[in-house]
């Protein structure tokens, strides 16, 4: 791609760090420059395309070289950057867990299938970040639904994306699958 602005290089680095360099490299942008993220992270595939449209900038395009991957994001206006995200209600694994063992709950893990296969909280569909607005609708309108993820990062940008599509009572459970104490399926 021609008339980069930036070139930020996250490789190694697993959600959700790209995103937080990310936003970070954004911030010192113009509107209209361009950043060129290299990452080795495979869920950046669904998680930076996601992050730019939720948050006002332009993604590009993806190219694939091997094992890296290079994302190309446009920073939108100033507004863009001064997007809050938002408040989204959050409880920690634990609630989590407090609540699950009380009676049945709507538990949603928007990892990738891979990250899915190998343990999840019990009772969890697996829809991934990158598939979650064509696949709202297997997504209950009515009663509380949790959203979980490694961190809480793609978490969190499922519901800001299914709050846009109408839905509502969504819960981010944070930090996630990378910190469960819980029961694994």
């Amino acid at each position: 791609m021609e008339n980069m602005t930036r070139t930020l290089d996250a490789k190694g680095l697993a959600c959700p760090m790209p995103v937080v360099r990310t936003k970070k490299a954004i911030e010192e942008l113009s509107a209209g420059d361009i950043l060129e993220l290299v990452v080795t992270d495979r869920g950046s595939i669904a998680d930076i395309p996601m992050w730019a449209k939720n948050t006002g900038h332009e993604y590009l395009e993806l190219v694939e070289e091997g094992d890296v991957l290079k994302h190309y994001v446009r920073k939108g206006g100033e507004q863009a950057s001064d997007k809050e995200e938002s408040q989204l209600k959050t409880i920690t694994n634990e609630e989590y867990i407090e609540i699950a063992d009380k009676g049945p709950v709507t538990l949603i893990d928007v990892r990738e299938p891979d990250e899915f296969a190998a343990g999840h909280a019990p009772g969890a569909k697996n829809i991934p970040l990158g598939q979650i607005d064509q696949r709202a609708d297997e997504i209950p309108a009515q009663g509380e639904v949790y959203i979980m993820c490694r961190s809480g990062g793609r978490a969190g940008m499922a519901c800001d994306t299914l709050e846009t599509l109408g839905h509502k009572n969504l819960i981010r459970v944070a930090p996630g699958m990378g910190d469960w104490n819980g029961p694994v399926e």
